[in-house]
């Protein structure tokens, strides 16, 4: 049975905390989005209030509505992704009356819908289910690291970032769906909830797995995925960054996933970690650059998050730093990102480095 989704949002939608509902809304082959719950941003197309494309997705203020509209919804997602992956309890009284009308919902937070005992009788009673993505595997379906990775002879790239909430996963989507479109059996591993979300086939959920298998479920998804497909690049999503004090994160797709390339993703007018002046500043980009490449990999590629900058200076920042770093600079969801596939198509021509770091 297709699977026709609502996605809550509560009030989020025009947060970096819906970053969720932007990736389904945006695309996914799990689900059909039918509609968001965003009481704030109700009566108006949830893709011109991500990014003024219409994408025949209306906002409604209440389930009730969005049924009437939409009978043949079967899902509601809740499509947030908050600090620390706590429920919103404003989301509550939502979820319960996705329940008493039957409806499956879909949890991707740390806090896990299943742990609710009110929510799991509401489910029983009215026939949905509670479906918690981040629910961490058993240890029988866990893999530790072999060294499998270095037989992959595909270029291995890792979309990584400066910062958190930065567009990695969609920058790795887009640039997938690019070299698909010309011609090339490219795949990408998710590494979040939202991937999985999205439809994705390989990969696993980062933030949920026992830190001494991190490793090992990163090398399984990477060679499964190879092995399986026999595509001609991988896409690894990032997670975090390098130096975020709240999840350093990286360093794992660059050793134990063996990414040789790395297109970074950055944003030019946030200052801080998470936009947190305790955290720290986020360092320049050039210095993320040698990090990469005191880990023995290279930035082929710098990805702009254009977030409060206008046109004008998104177009600055990307003449700027392409004099400065002398590699190619993408406005990913301005101009896409195709312009990167012969850059990507010339890696599949290169012999692959040894797994030895200078």
């Amino acid at each position: 049975m297709q699977q026709h989704a609502l996605l809550i949002t509560a009030g989020l939608l025009t947060t970096s905390d819906a970053k969720t509902a932007h990736g389904l809304i945006r695309g996914t082959e799990r689900y059909t989005v039918r509609g968001v719950i965003d009481p704030p941003t109700a009566g108006r197309d949830a893709g011109e209030v991500l990014d003024g494309i219409h994408r025949n997705i209306p906002v409604w203020a209440t389930v009730e509505e969005a049924l009437a509209a939409t009978p043949e919804l079967t899902h509601a997602i809740v499509a947030v992704a908050t600090s620390g992956g706590v429920l919103p309890a404003h989301m509550l009284d939502t979820i319960r009356t996705c329940l008493t009308r039957g409806l499956s919902v879909v949890n991707g937070l740390h806090e896990f819908l299943n742990d609710k005992p009110d929510l799991v009788q509401l489910a029983q009673t009215y026939g949905g289910e509670l479906i918690d993505v981040r629910r961490p595997k058993r240890r029988d379906e866990l893999h530790f690291w072999t060294g499998a990775i270095y037989s992959v002879t595909a270029p291995i790239i890792a979309v990584m970032g400066t910062d958190c909430a930065l567009g990695k996963r969609t920058t790795a989507r887009l640039l997938t769906q690019a070299c698909r479109e010309a011609g090339l059996s490219a795949e990408m591993i998710y590494t979040g909830q939202t991937g999985w979300l999205q439809g994705g086939r390989y990969g696993f959920v980062f933030d949920t797995t026992i830190n001494d298998f991190v490793s090992g479920e990163l090398e399984h998804a990477i060679v499964s995925c190879w092995q399986e497909t026999g595509a001609d690049l991988l896409f690894v999503e990032g997670q975090a960054a390098l130096r975020n004090p709240g999840g350093p994160c990286g360093a794992e797709f660059l050793v134990s996933g063996n990414a040789k390339a790395v297109v970074l993703v950055h944003a030019p007018k946030r200052k801080y970690y998470d936009h947190i002046p305790a955290w720290g500043e986020i360092p320049s980009v050039e210095s993320e650059i040698a990090l990469i490449r005191a880990y023995g990999s290279e930035v082929i590629a710098l990805a702009i998050n254009t977030e409060a900058c206008s046109p004008e200076e998104a177009l600055a920042f990307q003449q700027s730093y392409r004099e400065q770093l002398g590699i190619p600079v993408l406005l990913p969801l301005e101009q896409g990102v195709s312009g990167l596939v012969p850059v990507l198509q010339a890696l599949m021509t290169k012999p692959q480095p040894p797994h030895a770091h200078s």
